[in-house]
């Protein structure tokens, strides 16, 4: 059984000792699993006491399972994940309707245990409320203040592409992992609207809080934790009940100390950045704050949202936000260009014939059709955040003939959007061509929703997609990308490695350059 193998691969003995104790426990005391609703429910496959449909899921990739219980149950439909009841939506139209036509009803969001105990309710991902709502609204609007959007931010995306392609020559056509590399590059971007200036990839600061926040997202991946974030996702009242749950696992115990040093550094920043502060001029997102809130306690308001704790963890969403996703997509995109190199030609073939060897700007998306629609695809086929972000009904909704209680859990399922057999030609493989029409002009698609959508769409969006044209056409235009020597296009593995988001599995590229 999967959950038995994660379980003996992870745990102590002591730990499934007491686990085994408490489920007992709980069993006992727990009400039923069918619940009083006030009209037909979702279906779903029948659950068993205390485990739910546990044993049902490949828990190292649930979105797999859930998108196979999509074909049996329909779009709409329940899964319990031990006692803790689920509602999964699947497919383009259904997670559409919910999370736009219903917005209001659907775009709470629910708090993972194991976030919560870090984050308090504070910041732009977990939070909801007046909270969710005025610090979301504070970071767009400081997001395009500070150059999201804008020429400002292009030209700061353009200078951090020049250091990415410095360290790519440096390697002189050797293999090497792309990681570290990309991870700077993107993660300075969010670190010069943030902080209001950039850092030198040799700076041991810098590395260090870009690589714990990797290492961080990289855990919860892991075969401890990923039993660890069970407990608390699916056993969520057990693990509310008795938190120390988590103290067993070796893994937790270094997200804590990774989670106590980012905040350590970040209070030491925050510190240098109010010491040598012009309220008339602020450098980024941390001065509009610190005004914002030394403004807020002069005019005498006591219950402001912003706080110390507002603010540790809105900087903390963004990096993770901000660095994860978009690095890991870019570094798809290098990967399946070296998987596909006749598609490399194409894309290379329209970069000299338009750009040449001048420096690509935002404004060349529209002459560059292919190579956008190459970049979609990457994003699409990349299917970063399988799961979507757990949502929570804010209130009794029937939806699409099914009655759904407020407070209960829902999955949009991105992956079924995003490899809907109804919208996508060939849904599961990489093909540019969803992208264009019959003549090679680029085409939106309305199922193309690796963004969410609605309330809780990414709010760095734009941001995001300004860096994946940049580096990815600048990349491009100043390499050639292949398998190492001896490794085969075939050979290259797209294999997602486990996790939090789905990043390619280890591998090394070359990057041969052409200017």
């Amino acid at each position: 059984m999967r959950i038995l193998d994660l379980f003996l691969q992870s745990s102590s003995v002591p730990l499934l000792g007491a686990l085994v104790v408490l489920l007992l426990v709980y069993f006992v005391s727990s009400t039923r699993f069918s619940s009083q609703g006030e009209g037909k429910e979702p279906p779903g496959p029948r659950p068993i006491p205390v485990l739910g449909n546990l044993l049902q899921l490949d828990l190292k990739r649930p979105y797999i399972t859930l998108l196979k219980l999509s074909k049996k149950y329909g779009s709409v439909f329940t899964v319990y994940l031990g006692p803790q009841k689920v509602v999964v939506l699947a497919g383009y139209k259904t997670v559409k309707e919910a999370l736009m036509n219903c917005a209001d009803e659907f775009g709470e969001r629910h708090p993972l245990a194991i976030s919560h105990e870090e984050n308090q309710g504070y910041g732009v991902i977990w939070s909801n409320g007046d909270s969710w709502r005025d610090m979301r609204r504070f970071t767009l609007t400081n997001l395009r203040d500070f150059g999201m959007g804008r020429k400002a931010c292009e030209d700061k995306i353009i200078e951090e592409c020049g250091y990415l392609v410095e360290v790519f020559k440096n390697f002189k056509g050797e293999p090497f992992d792309t990681t570290q590399s990309v991870n700077y590059s993107v993660s300075n971007i969010i670190c010069s609207i943030v902080y209001g200036s950039r850092f030198e990839y040799n700076d041991p600061k810098f590395t260090s809080m870009v690589d714990k926040t990797n290492r961080r997202v990289e855990l919860f991946g892991s075969p401890s934790m990923q039993y660890c974030v069970y407990i608390q996702v699916l056993f969520l009242q057990l693990y509310n009940l008795f938190p120390w749950l988590g103290m067993f696992v070796g893994d937790r115990r270094e997200i804590e100390k990774i989670n106590t040093w980012i905040n350590k550094e970040n209070c030491v920043i925050f510190s240098r950045l109010k010491e040598t502060l012009n309220t008339q001029m602020c450098r980024g997102l941390v001065d509009a704050f610190l005004v914002q809130k030394q403004n807020l306690e002069d005019s005498g308001i006591t219950n402001s949202p912003f706080r110390d704790e507002s603010l540790m963890m809105t900087v903390q969403n963004l990096f993770v936000a901000g660095t994860e996703t978009t690095s890991a997509t870019l570094r798809w995109g290098l990967l399946l260009m070296a998987k596909n190199p006749e598609i490399q030609d194409q894309v290379q073939e329209e970069i000299s014939r338009v750009i040449g060897s001048r420096q690509v700007q935002v404004e060349d998306r529209k002459k560059l059709p292919f190579t956008d629609a190459v970049i979609h695809e990457t994003q699409r086929l990349a299917n970063i955040v399988p799961l979507g972000l757990p949502h929570r009904t804010s209130q009794d909704i029937t939806f699409q003939g099914f009655f759904i209680k407020k407070g209960t859990i829902v999955y949009p399922l991105l992956t079924s959007v995003l490899y809907d057999e109804s919208e996508w030609e060939k849904p599961h493989s990489f093909h540019p061509a969803h992208f264009l029409d019959k003549d090679g002009k680029f085409v939106k698609r309305d199922a193309f929703m690796p963004f969410s959508a609605g309330r809780r769409m990414c709010l760095g969006e734009g941001l995001a997609r300004m860096e994946l044209f940049i580096f990815f056409t600048t990349l491009l235009q100043r390499f050639r990308f292949t398998p190492p020597p001896g490794v085969s296009e075939d050979e290259l593995d797209l294999t997602p490695r486990v996790g939090f988001t789905l990043n390619p599995s280890p591998h090394k590229l070359c990057a041969v350059s052409l200017m």
